[in-house]
């Protein structure tokens, strides 16, 4: 199985935190959709032993394009690759686009999932993220988004400056009373080169308070285990059967192919991105040119990316499967370097029997570990 991300790199306005690549200027739309189309029949080799389980639009603001727009896409990949019979199809959406009439189409469209970037039910909250939509929005469009959809998802931000646990907490209330059965949640960061980062240095916004980020993490974890999610990954909550499938793969090795501008593609032991310039990747997709960059993953890449992403997930790393892929040396030098992390119990080995009988190991994290586990897994690197 194997999963295509689709980039749709257009923003009405930018979030003062976001840096990823995206234009505020709709001018190139039409010749970008063409694009994409283009750089799919060219790509298709790539999955031609693989079938395709997810289509996952995001950006940017997928939700700027038309039904009409996202369908032309969307046939493209049935057209050029094999595709399950039911494939999960996400759209992100902000709320400002979600009107009763869009949501309405949408339903009766391919896409069968909303990933819905709400951030925050708080006015002031949005106006200090620079968001397109306000409070009413949000709240209006879930309203209606989950009369026609069972499948939603949304984005919360935590550790916002300022923000008390009891307006975090009203938050979650909110997102809960909607029913939605999927949660992003994730905490404000201050990315180089962004408006955000730019405050923060003239000293008009106050720096991050990684005290209250964990506080806020902390009650994050403990009300959706209370409402029925479970916290398959650091910064996702799903209910039983409602995990992102797409996502999921990722951090599970499967492979994906990216499409669009700043697109990454995972192809077993390759990486590739394109180019993060809407003109120069039009242009030389026009051509039959892959504008992109790509480097072979060694053994020790490899092996720390699986350390990073498996740690960040419910299912582990598992020891055995270290040994088996990577070797011995991988395995021990994986348990001497986590013994430390084990002993301050961040860390924990989890030990079952699978299905044939054969006993098994996964180290995971512990609660305590979870908001920590970037820099954990770093210190795990075969360097």
């Amino acid at each position: 199985m194997a999963g295509i991300y689709i980039h749709i790199p257009f923003c009405k306005q930018a979030c003062y935190y976001c840096d990823f690549h995206f234009s505020t200027s709709l001018k190139k739309k039409d010749a970008l959709i063409l694009a994409l189309v283009k750089e799919l029949e060219i790509q298709e080799k790539e999955l031609q032993n693989h079938t395709v389980e997810t289509i996952y639009f995001g950006g940017g603001t997928p939700s700027l394009l038309s039904n009409t727009e996202l369908n032309v896409l969307i046939e493209a990949v049935y057209a050029n690759y094999k595709v399950v019979e039911k494939p999960e199809i996400t759209l992100e959406a902000n709320p400002d686009d979600l009107t009763g009439n869009r949501i309405q189409e949408l339903a009766k469209s391919p896409i069968n999932r909303l990933s819905i970037g709400i951030q925050s039910f708080f006015e002031d909250d949005l106006k200090i993220m620079n968001r397109a939509h306000n409070a009413n929005e949000a709240k209006s469009c879930l309203e209606e988004a989950t009369r026609y959809f069972d499948n939603i998802t949304i984005d919360l931000i935590y550790g916002i400056p300022n923000m008390s646990l009891e307006q975090w907490d009203a938050n979650l209330e909110q997102a809960l009373n909607f029913g939605v059965n999927h949660i992003s949640s994730y905490a404000l960061t201050v990315e180089p080169k962004t408006a955000l980062d730019t405050f923060v240095k003239k000293g008009t916004f106050p720096p991050i308070d990684e005290d209250l980020a964990l506080q806020h993490f902390n009650h994050l974890v403990k009300r959706t285990e209370e409402a029925g999610f479970i916290h398959y990954e650091i910064s996702n909550f799903g209910k039983p059967h409602y995990f992102s499938k797409h996502n999921t793969s990722y951090w599970q090795g499967k492979p994906y192919l990216g499409i669009g501008p700043s697109a990454h593609s995972f192809l077993g032991h390759e990486r590739r991105w394109n180019v993060s310039n809407n003109i120069k990747y039009i242009e030389a997709i026009e051509t039959g040119v892959l504008p992109n960059t790509s480097e072979v993953l060694s053994r020790e890449d490899q092996f720390n990316e699986y350390i990073l992403t498996g740690l960040r997930t419910i299912w582990g790393v598992s020891l055995n499967r270290v040994e088996a892929e990577f070797g011995t040396d991988f395995l021990q030098h994986l348990k001497k370097h986590s013994q430390e992390f084990i002993k301050d119990s961040l860390l924990r080995v989890v030990e079952e029997f699978d299905d044939s009988n054969t006993l098994t190991q996964r180290l995971t994290a512990t609660q305590k570990g979870k908001f920590l586990i970037d820099g954990i897994a770093s210190e795990l690197f075969m360097i």
